[in-house]
């Protein structure tokens, strides 16, 4: 029996709720959230398409009730505050790291043993909340954005090429945002380098629309995106419990990988069955070293911001 538990049921959460029930990836979801009825209400609604799309596993609601979250083998967390046109990253972090606290406590409290998928932005620092929090290894809370970051810039490259975004395989480095590190030279089409296939001016035209790409959307619809986040979360809801040994960027606590000690940021590892099985460490060139600096000093300012707020 597999259980997944999804605290949070906004657009992100309920999306990957959905998808986690559709592509059967969990026998039983449970979906939580603080607001009366609304986990319940959309795990229902879940649950009523399943005789239409033709999927097994069963959607539980609950308010508040951690109880019923009890033995989870993942644990996905969405809690907290969306973006709003004009918020940065690191506006939400006083709130939501209250709230990341409190919902690792208590998922912890029932599934001491589960994976925790962290969601809830900034997603860097709010990985380092639940790491404190939970006090499981490092390979057991990790954060969810290489994988959101990635496909956006695999779609803008297939957007750009007229082609399937099947045939595309990337990956990156860094905090999820505006220093994340795309690396075109690690990225392929069909095999392809993607540099043989697009002029540079172009390709930096790209990477820069990927490392905006939350922003673009809240611009559009005034609050942050849910339709790819929450699917994201799920693929590696997916990898988990599948034991797929899938190779994904994910933010991981690391602990002299890259260079870089007591910092959590995106690389690339193997996922499994225990959570981060391996992480990867590429050989990389001076610039690519210098922009992962980049991204790290900004990671380990906002990670200082939480720190002094537990200290006041």
């Amino acid at each position: 029996m597999t259980k997944v538990t999804v605290v949070g049921a906004g657009n992100v959460g309920a999306t990957c709720a959905d998808v986690l029930a559709y592509r059967e990836i969990a026998q039983e979801i449970v979906l939580l959230d603080i607001k009366e009825g609304v986990a319940e209400g959309k795990a229902l609604d879940i649950w009523q398409k399943a005789p239409i799309n033709q999927y097994d596993s069963r959607t539980v609601g609950s308010t508040n009730d951690y109880s019923k979250t009890a033995n989870s083998d993942v644990i996905v967390i969405t809690s907290g505050l969306p973006r709003k046109p004009g918020m940065t990253r690191d506006d939400l972090i006083q709130t939501n790291a209250g709230i990341v606290k409190i919902v690792t406590e208590s998922v912890v409290k029932h599934s001491p043993n589960a994976i925790i998928i962290v969601v809830s932005n900034p997603l860097d620092v709010m990985t380092y909340q639940a790491h404190i929090t939970s006090k499981l290894p490092r390979n057991k809370v990790i954060g969810m954005a290489g994988i959101l970051d990635t496909a956006r810039y695999r779609a803008f490259i297939a957007e750009e090429l007229n082609i399937s975004p099947k045939e595309i395989q990337a990956i990156l480095l860094g905090g999820h945002g505006d220093t994340m590190v795309p690396l075109p030279r690690y990225t392929t089409v069909a095999g392809i380098p993607v540099t043989e296939l697009i002029e540079k001016s172009k390709l930096d035209a790209i990477i820069e629309r990927t490392k905006s790409g939350g922003g673009e959307l809240v611009k559009l619809m005034g609050t942050s995106a849910w339709y790819a986040p929450g699917a994201a979360a799920a693929q590696m809801v997916e990898a988990i419990l599948k034991n797929q040994r899938r190779v994904f960027p994910v933010c991981i606590k690391l602990e002299g990988e890259y260079g870089i000690d007591d910092c959590y940021l995106g690389v690339p590892v193997i996922l499994g069955k225990n959570g981060v099985e391996k992480v990867l460490e590429l050989d990389l060139n001076a610039d690519e070293k210098a922009l992962l600096e980049v991204s790290r000093g900004h990671v380990k300012e906002v990670m200082a911001v939480l720190d002094n707020l537990a200290k006041a």
